[in-house]
């Protein structure tokens, strides 16, 4: 993709956020999600706060009051732009999601070629300013999944958007198997991901190290399948392992105990 085409995807989903939450009510907004301790309106918080901090706004003075669903440095600093905006309600947050993604999508639009390849940290490590939209990209639509799990309202599962996110996560597939699940030498793993925005991920281990094939193996040690909407919730840590294996959610087929300790492996999110 172009860097423009990046950006487009990225005002895609925020558009998509928007047209979701834009008829809630109140009590919609107040929804719990799959993220402990976050609601609708908790989601939004996160994905505002991320944004104003990008366009260098300072950080609320604030200090979260109730802060046992947290689990780690990341998560507190997390709960304090979400817990600041809990007393709001969910159209002031809503309003300024709209105020932030509007200047954030003047900003990109407005970016030279050479800008977009200026290097800079990435919550994954050092990167391109492009290569941050997409890791943005990815973030967006896993919090409106999560808020459309919430709210009953599936939508955004076959789209480009969602293609870009399962290739984010699929990317992570080799060292999941190899380095998490500690599958042996010589073994090789498929992950097919079904619908519209899926695709195989074939990957090898040697060395003990994962690496992508080109090409799907006839006979694969292990076969694991799952649509985009549980590979995702997997992926992300919103679902529960072994609650996915047994309701069929997400199929092993061959090395069964192998495949098993990959699906509990899978989440690669902090």
């Amino acid at each position: 993709m172009s860097n423009q085409e990046v950006v487009d995807l990225m005002e895609q989903v925020w558009s998509s956020i928007d047209s979701l939450c834009s008829p809630l009510s109140e009590a919609q907004w107040k929804t719990a999600t799959d993220c402990p301790g976050w609601s609708v309106q908790d989601q939004m918080s996160h994905l505002v706060g991320s944004e104003s901090g990008i366009l260098g706004e300072p950080r609320p003075d604030h200090t979260p009051q109730d802060t046992g669903h947290v689990k780690n440095d990341m998560g507190q600093s997390n709960e304090v732009v979400v817990d600041f905006r809990r007393s709001w309600t969910g159209q002031n947050v809503l309003d300024e999601f709209r105020d932030l993604t509007g200047r954030r999508m003047t900003y990109l639009r407005g970016l030279t070629e050479e800008q977009f390849a200026t290097e800079m940290q990435t919550p994954i490590g050092p990167g391109t300013v492009t290569e941050f939209v997409r890791i943005r990209i990815m973030d967006a639509w896993v919090h409106e999944q999560d808020i459309r799990r919430a709210l009953n309202i599936p939508g955004e599962l076959e789209s480009s958007v969602a293609a870009h996110a399962v290739g984010r996560v699929a990317r992570a597939m080799p060292f999941v198997t190899a380095r998490k699940a500690q599958a042996p030498d010589g073994a090789t793993v498929v992950f097919e991901i079904t619908g519209p925005a899926g695709r195989v991920v074939p990957v090898s281990i040697e060395g003990g190290r994962g690496s992508e094939l080109d090409s799907v193996p006839p006979s694969p040690t292990v076969k694991i399948t799952a649509d985009v909407e549980t590979f995702m919730c997997l992926g992300c840590g919103r679902w529960d392992p072994t609650e996915s294996l047994s309701s069929g959610k997400i199929a092993v087929v061959g090395d069964t105990a192998l495949g098993e300790k990959i699906v509990h492996q899978m989440n690669i999110m902090i």
